[in-house]
């Protein structure tokens, strides 16, 4: 038996990071009901690329769910919509701010109607503060919250974290806070309004870096590969290609040391500490890169690897479908119905895998079972 079997919700939201919250809750075991617009959710024409008619990020997001089609304008679909939230455990929305509300599908007036009812919203910027109406998309609250200044090649400009990194993280905010209001529902008998934001998202990832801002205040500075606070940690060259080295304490770093046939770094004064490696990072660098750069990845691969120093080859995805680790995994396989391999909950209970039981619905595809106004019965 899954963790939310027999939890029902109402999803109204489109794109990402809602469905995808939408998502975790059907893969858990959740009764997830998607109340898209007559046009669809706007994610149905993300492409290219297509699979069926729908694009591939559409069905990545939105596997185990059931669809039905409301025109929110026309009385009785939204009679239909209030019955069904109603008789439902979760509410979760993205729609545009205040666009909700407007209907009286709000959280204040649905959870008065239902007590137990956990409403949970994603926004862009928060649910509070001067723009908390304030629509955005990945890109921008990448921008706004500082994330860009953390990436890309510290001789270039700023870049993308190159995943949907908030709305993906923003679900799975969405999805524990609705889990962990289910579990309090069970002791007070009461729902909860669950708000959660690309922007808090975001900040919450930077924690790190915002803890030695306060103590230092300090910019964090780019690096392509690395961490400035942690040294060595970052993709080293080699004779062919780059590979990721992380020693990341003191002990790791030693090990790596003696491996490039230099153990006396560990015992300079220099190398020695952590806190030391980050004030001399290029000279130690250098060295390192100077002994590295005379063999193969392949070969400091199996030299790391034998000594138990993390190493890593920057591989693509082109490689990892046919690793024996990633195929162990058990992660990427088709839904039942579908020839697209999609990733299934990166979570096992009891050692096995949440099923997915089936692939992202059409438009409208449950509006004769569930008797959607205007629908043939």
């Amino acid at each position: 038996m899954l963790p939310l079997a027999g939890i029902r919700v109402v999803e109204i939201a489109e794109n990402l990071a809602g469905p995808f919250a939408g998502q975790v809750l059907a893969l858990l075991g959740a009764e997830v009901l998607k109340v898209e617009r007559p046009e669809g959710d706007n994610a149905r024409g993300w492409g290219p690329p297509f699979h069926e008619g729908m694009a591939t990020t559409f069905h990545a997001v939105n596997q185990n769910k059931h669809s039905v089609t409301l025109d929110f304008r026309k009385p009785d679909d939204l009679a239909w919509v209030r019955a069904r939230i109603a008789a439902s455990d979760v509410v979760v929305q993205n729609m545009r701010p205040g666009s909700l509300e407007k209907l009286g599908l709000g959280a204040e007036a649905l959870c008065a109607a239902n007590p137990r009812l956990v409403y949970c919203s994603l926004w862009a910027l928060g649910a509070v503060g001067p723009q908390r109406l304030a629509p955005g998309f990945e890109p921008i609250v990448q921008a706004f919250s500082g994330l860009f200044s953390l990436n890309g090649d510290p001789a270039g400009a700023p870049s993308r974290v190159g995943v949907q990194i908030l709305d993906f993280g923003t679900g799975l905010w969405a999805a524990l806070g609705c889990v962990a209001a289910l579990h309090r529902r069970t002791v007070t008998g009461l729902g909860a309004v669950v708000d959660t934001s690309l922007l808090e998202t975001a900040m919450g990832w930077m924690t790190g870096h915002w803890a030695a801002f306060a103590e230092s205040g300090k910019l964090p500075q780019r690096d392509r590969t690395g961490n400035p606070r942690v040294v060595v940690f970052q993709a080293l060259p080699t004779a062919d290609r780059e590979l990721v080295v992380a020693a990341a304490n003191d002990r790791l770093f030693a090990k790596l040391a003696a491996e490039l046939g230099h153990p006396e770094w560990a015992a300079d004064a220099r190398y020695a500490t952590n806190a030391a490696r980050a004030a001399n990072k290029d000279e130690i660098i250098g060295l390192i890169g100077a002994v590295m750069r005379t063999r193969p990845s392949a070969h400091w691969s199996a030299v790391f690897a034998a000594a138990g120093v993390p190493a890593a080859p920057i591989n693509d995805m082109s490689v990892l479908l046919d690793d024996p680790q990633v195929a162990a995994l058990g992660l990427l396989r088709p839904p039942p119905g579908l020839a697209l391999p999609l990733m299934g909950l990166p979570l096992s209970f009891d050692g096995a895998r949440p099923p997915v039981t089936g692939p992202a619905p059409a438009l409208g595809d449950h509006n004769e079972i569930e008797r959607i106004p205007g629908t043939r019965t």
